[in-house]
């Protein structure tokens, strides 16, 4: 019998953790609804799986752990999917050696991105600052053209909400 409650703590505390983490990063994106929906969800979690703790805690400490080690793993579960979804948008700031602004720019669009080209110069020559505004799971495909082409490229990587003038904000 208790191992069927330490079970269930651990089960429910892990669903819990784990929505609350994407839910964070959910509403983080301007996804309010759904984070609102999450959290919910994530209430009527923790209501049960606190309900289970509570009832003979003293005669059962062994709860406390199972509680607890559904928190951590919840948490690390959490991030992990909310890694692989890669929720968000993202804005790429590169520095880039201006001889090379061309071949990145040809490079970008074939893969359907705009960039907008700042002039710059450091203390030492002329450089050209891309802005490039991007789907999070595109990152990575991004960095990997420039440092291809320019090998030494300076990237920043911000989050960013964008909005476009036709939609509502959310």
């Amino acid at each position: 019998m208790n191992i069927l409650i330490y079970f269930l703590i651990f089960t429910f505390k892990v669903i819990e953790n784990t929505l609350s983490t994407l839910r964070i990063i959910v509403v983080a994106n301007g996804k309010k609804i759904i984070g609102a929906i999450l959290q919910g969800i994530v209430s009527i979690v923790w209501v049960i799986s606190t309900s289970l703790v509570v009832i003979n805690i003293q005669k059962d400490p062994l709860k406390i752990l199972a509680f607890t080690s559904g928190a951590l793993i919840g948490s690390y579960i959490g991030s992990i999917i909310e890694e692989k979804l890669a929720l968000g948008t993202n804005i790429i700031t590169t520095i880039i050696n201006k001889n090379l602004t061309e071949k990145i720019i040809y490079a970008l669009k074939k893969q359907k991105h705009e960039a907008i080209i700042l002039n710059g110069k450091n203390i030492y020559e002329q450089k050209n600052i891309l802005l490039i505004i991007v789907k999070r799971k595109q990152n990575q495909n991004i960095i990997k053209l420039i440092k291809n082409i320019d090998e030494s490229a300076k990237i920043i990587i911000e989050n960013a909400i964008t909005h476009e003038a036709n939609k509502p904000y959310q």
